[in-house]
């Protein structure tokens, strides 16, 4: 996702202009703290791309924000049709937020597809901005819609800004040499310009912007520059907008820092880079591309530079065989997929285990069983991750909560597979990989060492007074063997999927043996040490919500409005799944009643009703979406209340 870097020094400086503008301009400016805005249409109409260039001035000017992209998991759904809908959602404010928001104030739809799929989200009151020119008979049909809804009353409890976006933009490109299909694409731009206008967004990294993007075809930059122009101007001379809005710098919602608008995916990516260099070890990448992780290798592929090695391999199986490989020659390996490819990777994963070797596994988890719903988000991957391997196969779980989180959590990913030698899963999803916030770039001493001594000679000293390399004799803290890089002279050894003998490596088919070394194996992941769980609980409340991973914003959000409304209500989050946190325990026991909302059906709350025998109850939602903020405050105020 192109991203803009800004300071609270520009942040004061985009307040600045928004003054300047509001002293220079005569039409009626009002403030207001925060917005939601949903663009909307064909998903060859550019509303991605819209939405990106809008959430990146938004950054630039200081705001913080939230974004929630969806749109179909084909190349090129349908035109016109209620399935071909791509839309990007965007919340921003004066002040810190959590969620891209319950429901749009603003929504731009570019067809009558749009407006079908997307006006029964908008609450009365909201703005709607429809481009005219494609409200065709044919088309209107082609949706359901039997009467014009511009026409037949169904708006009236909306503010309504019919505008013909695609006449006006050909208008504004009629000195281009393009034909009528060629100007027609440009029309988001046109739909940009205006909201830009709308809002007082800066427009000068938009402009860079796309004359970068087509830098080698010049004539097309400058077509789609006169069409945002041409849509700004727009909404400075037409008298359907009468009002444009300012939201102010959130100044106060950022310790201070350089920040930049990231997705979940980039900032895993970069979160990766960080961590090899932090090891001093190269980051080595196998993968097959899948939606939605394949942004990572996309990603990884440019940092050559920082010693960043990627395969695009031939399936999922080759991809991660590769990293295993990669791993046992003593780089950072990682392998990165969803759902359907971890159920291919699982043996190796297995074998990683019994190997004892360093290897990431991002999960970005999407909406299953099987391919399933591929653009959508779900966290129905947790019981996989946890157990989808056969035999007794414990791997360390680490899930990060927003999508700013992706990057610290790739370097805690790190910290545990480097320190205890062990395959380590990272459970992100679709819509944190997807999503985008503010984040602030952290400094270099900031960031942990994660440097690891390979084994350099003999570690053991037989009977006889001889001095032996043991792979499998291991630190007595961490339990973690001995990482012996391939060509060392005197460390060669033994590896493959059959049992070890403990301490030489050696197959073993001996009972007692294989029941020691899974009962290591096992306490290995147990002991693995992890920050305790903290709880924010003011009040002394009697319920406790407890949640992980991308929930985080949704249920913060919850319980913000609640405490606002006087209840009285604590929460906790998960970053580490396996092994968990060891105060959880006693904070489950310390309440009344635990609430656990998540995207599947239950899988964490049946974890914890296993392990720790409390009665938690499941608030579950698997439609392809993030919980609204109002729904689980309602979801939550039921559980105080009952």
């Amino acid at each position: 996702m192109t991203s803009q870097v800004s300071s609270p020094a520009e942040q004061a400086d985009g307040a600045v202009v928004g003054e300047q503008r509001r002293a220079a301009g005569t039409k009626d400016v009002r403030r207001l703290d925060r917005v939601i805005i949903r663009f909307a249409g064909d998903s060859g109409d550019g509303m991605q791309l819209t939405g990106d260039r809008f959430t990146s001035e938004t950054a630039t000017f200081g705001n913080d924000l939230s974004t929630l992209p969806n749109f179909p998991a084909e190349i090129r759904a349908p035109a016109g049709t209620l399935p071909g809908v791509s839309s990007f959602q965007l919340h921003f404010a004066d002040h810190d937020i959590l969620t891209p928001g319950d429901a749009p104030n603003v929504l731009v739809a570019m067809n009558p597809a749009a407006l079908k799929a997307n006006v029964g989200d908008l609450p009365r009151g909201a703005e709607i901005i429809v481009n005219t020119d494609e409200f065709t008979k044919r088309a209107m049909q082609k949706v359901g819609y039997d009467a014009s809804p511009l026409e037949d009353g169904s708006l009236d409890g909306y503010h309504l800004h019919p505008v013909p976006l695609t006449t006006l933009t050909v208008e504004a490109l009629k000195e281009f040499d393009l034909s009528r299909k060629e100007a027609e694409r440009s029309k988001n731009m046109f739909a940009l310009g205006l909201l830009s206008w709308m809002y007082h967004r800066p427009t000068e990294g938009t402009e860079k912007f796309l004359r970068t993007k087509f830098a080698r075809k010049p004539d097309i930059a400058a077509a789609n520059i006169a069409a945002f122009r041409a849509g700004w101007n727009f909404g400075e001379t037409t008298e359907d907008f009468a009002v444009s809005y300012e939201v102010a710098p959130a100044s106060k919602a950022f310790p201070v820092g350089t920040y930049r608008n990231i997705s979940g995916n980039l900032a895993l990516a970069y979160g990766l880079v960080a961590a090899s260099r932090q090891a001093d070890l190269p980051l080595y990448l196998g993968s097959y591309p899948i939606t939605p992780a394949s942004d990572i290798l996309h990603e990884l592929s440019k940092h050559k530079n920082f010693g960043v090695r990627t395969f695009q391999a031939e399936d999922e199986i080759a991809g991660i065989g590769a990293a295993l490989g990669a791993a046992f020659g003593g780089s950072l390996a990682v392998t990165t997929t969803s759902g359907p490819g971890v159920a291919l990777k699982s043996e190796t994963i297995g074998l990683a285990v019994s190997l004892e070797l360093p290897l990431l596994v991002v999960d970005i988890q999407r909406g299953g069983p099987s391919t399933g719903l591929p653009t959508k988000t779900e966290q129905a991957d947790l019981l996989q991750a946890m157990y989808g391997r056969n035999g007794e196969a414990p791997v360390p779980v680490v899930a990060p909560c927003t999508p700013a989180d992706c990057f610290d959590a790739a370097l805690e990913a790190a910290r545990i597979a480097l320190t205890y030698r062990t395959p380590v899963f990272l459970l992100s999803d679709g819509y944190l990989a997807n999503g985008s916030e503010p984040w602030r770039i952290p400094e270099p001493d900031e960031l942990p060492d994660l440097r690891v001594q390979f084994a350099q000679g003999p570690n053991h000293t037989t009977a006889d007074g001889t001095e032996v390399f043991r792979p499998y004799k291991r630190d007595p803290k961490t339990l973690a063997r001995p990482w012996a890089v391939p060509g060392t002279p005197g460390l060669e050894h033994r590896i493959g999927g059959i049992e070890k003998q403990d301490g030489t490596g050696n197959i073993s088919y001996d009972p007692a043996n294989h029941d020691f070394m899974v009962r290591t194996r096992q306490a290995k992941i147990d002991g693995i040490e992890v920050p305790d769980i903290e709880v924010d609980d003011p009040d002394g409340a009697h319920t406790l919500v407890l949640g992980w991973g991308s929930t985080y914003g949704p249920i913060t959000a919850a319980v913000r409005r609640l405490r606002a409304a006087g209840e009285s209500i604590a929460q906790a989050h998960l970053r580490h799944l396996n092994p968990f946190p060891k105060n959880l325990g006693a904070v489950l026991t310390g309440y009344d009643k635990v609430v656990i909302p998540e995207m599947n059906l239950g899988q964490l709350a049946t974890l914890v009703r296993a392990k720790y025998l409390v009665d938690a109850h499941s608030y579950n939602q698997v439609n392809g979406m993030p919980f609204k903020a109002e729904q689980l405050a309602t979801a939550l105020k039921e559980a105080i209340d009952g």
